[in-house]
């Protein structure tokens, strides 16, 4: 056997034996997430993966990460971090987990607001009621060259809806959504024939993307804040994803 035919044969091999070994590991995953499911049904499982411990596996719950044994006997709630480097994996991976892809969301369903230049872009989920986001309306006044869309998201009362629809059937939402958030000055009561479909596809929407609270910031590289930053955090993470 001449030595090319050799490396191919070798090759050839270590792909069935790759095969095999990610075979094996997809069956194991599958069935943990099946007896985990059975025996924790309050809980939805996205996602179950080998962890960087053997022996353990990630149990990806979108907005936090368990731990398991490959039996599912026994589970960790907790963060995993390495010592080493001092960072949280558990919390890097989730994020990576739930990367969002900006280009696909419908801006066009959200009410957007340009700052300076307006080169940076962020996405907010947002309740008009809720505290945390009339904070972090506060917070946007100082910062500068950025295009925020928000997504109405009235999950909180029933009021949060009314709110949501008069400001979306504003003439100018932008000037009417600050106004209520910052100013604290009602929108004007809703046309009866307003089309406010938008907002129950935005509450569809967030659903999907596993948005649990407001305000939920999404950033030009898919990735997410929570809660009502700081100016300094905020302008540092559109930075880097600018």
């Amino acid at each position: 056997m001449t030595l090319a035919k050799r490396i191919a044969a070798v090759a050839a091999l270590a792909a069935v034996v790759a095969l095999g070994c990610t075979a094996r590991a997809d069956q194991t995953t599958d069935k943990l997430k099946a007896t985990l499911q059975a025996r924790l049904p309050e809980v939805q499982i996205k996602s179950i993966a080998k962890a960087p411990i053997p022996g353990l596996y990630e149990v990806n719950l979108g907005s936090q990460m368990l731990y398991s044994d490959a039996t599912g006997d026994y589970v960790i709630a907790g963060d995993l971090v390495d010592t080493k480097t001092r960072s949280n994996l558990s919390e890097a991976h989730l994020a990576d987990l739930n990367k969002v892809d900006f280009a696909s969301l419908p801006l066009d369903r959200a009410v957007k607001v340009v700052k300076g230049n307006g080169s940076r872009r962020m996405a907010v989920f947002s309740d008009p009621n809720c505290p945390y986001c009339k904070q972090l309306e506060t917070t946007l006044k100082s910062i500068d060259n950025v295009t925020v869309y928000t997504f109405l998201y009235p999950v909180l009362s029933p009021d949060s809806v009314t709110k949501s629809k008069a400001i979306w059937c504003s003439t100018d939402r932008a000037k009417a959504w600050e106004a209520w958030m910052v100013d604290h000055r009602p929108p004007a009561s809703t046309a009866s024939n307003c089309d406010t479909t938008a907002l129950d596809k935005n509450l569809a929407l967030g659903h999907g993307l596993n948005v649990t609270g407001t305000p939920t910031i999404i950033l030009a590289d898919g990735h997410r804040l929570p809660g009502a930053v700081s100016a300094d955090e905020l302008n540092g993470a559109l930075a880097r994803a600018h």
